[in-house]
């Protein structure tokens, strides 16, 4: 099995701004595959390169064995792309928008509706319905319908779920899967660090650096930290108090709690004693298993 996606050395500035750092990373043919960073990491930029709509400055970039600046009209032929904002037509129907796509690479939607039929399904009880007046969900199933049309070998999703509801991307996720089951490559990069978990290996991106690429699970287990869950009734002034604290190195939010990084020494009984005395009430810190967020804000910070 050969790589679907192979990028080396990839770097790209915006003036003087670095949006790519010698990016490097490579995607075996088949896999589900992540690209997890924050806002401004340089996800859409790398995504730009593989879609041919904008060259590296320096290294190379290959999809479906085809070099990104070289063999950019047959690339376009091979790869599905959905970018973050929702790039349909909105005055054409459902439908209209459907065909429209399916010409644009010769082919009739009939030819490969096999392959959208599960994503499609909802959408084909409303043909006529505009695309602008679809639900943020419908829109999602739209726009994922129009990219593989054409039957793709490689799909390129650049933060799909974006504004959307959390069953709306539950189902989107679940329709990946059976994607990836049809052997289609998917590269999805996110910021939402509970997808990250439903992909086979990811690559955390920050700054424009690639931080580390491995599986969620062995990714977590490079995590050789304390980590502690802490709660009060009063948070906000919780993580000030515990960023205050001797013994604690980090301090941030982590959902509903708090999770704290401490030194070797850190006492919690201690720690709950000594906050209980600032004036905050039922504090709580107990031990702590590591997440890919946890990891990431590591790996982050080192950048």
């Amino acid at each position: 099995m050969g790589n679907a996606i192979d990028i080396q050395g990839v770097t790209k500035k915006y003036g003087s701004l670095k949006a790519l750092d010698n990016a490097t990373f490579s995607v075996p043919e088949g896999m589900m595959f992540g690209l997890i960073g924050p806002d401004g990491a340089g996800k859409t930029t790398l995504y730009k390169i593989l879609t041919t709509l904008l060259s590296p400055d320096a290294g190379t970039a290959t999809v479906a064995g085809l070099d990104a600046v070289k063999d950019y009209k047959r690339i376009r032929a091979e790869i599905g792309y959905m970018p973050e904002r929702f790039s349909l037509y909105p005055d054409l129907t459902v439908n209209e928008n459907l065909n429209f796509f399916a010409s644009l690479f010769g082919v009739r939607v009939a030819d490969n509706y096999d392959l959208i039929a599960p994503v499609f399904s909802q959408l084909a009880k409303f043909p006529n319905r505009r695309a602008g007046a679809l639900s943020g969900g419908m829109k999602q199933k739209l726009a994922l319908s129009c990219a593989l049309i054409h039957r793709p070998k490689v799909l390129l999703l650049d933060e799909p779920t974006t504004g959307v509801d959390a069953v709306s991307r539950s189902e989107f996720w679940d329709m990946l899967a059976t994607l990836k089951e049809k052997g289609i490559t998917i590269l999805v990069s996110t910021s939402y660090m509970d997808e990250a978990r439903r992909c086979e290996r990811i690559a955390l991106i920050n700054r424009g650096r690639i931080l580390d690429v491995n599986t969620p699970s062995k990714l977590v287990e490079s995590l050789e930290e304390n980590l502690y869950n802490a709660s009060a009734k009063e948070m906000y002034p919780l993580l000030e108090a515990l960023r205050s604290l001797p013994g604690v190195k980090k301090c941030y939010t982590f959902g509903a709690t708090l999770h704290i990084v401490t030194e070797n020494d850190f006492n919690p009984a201690g720690a709950v004693s000594r906050l209980s005395d600032m004036g905050l009430t039922h504090v709580s810190i107990s031990p702590a298993k590591g997440d890919v967020e946890d990891l990431f804000i590591k790996l982050a910070d080192n950048g």
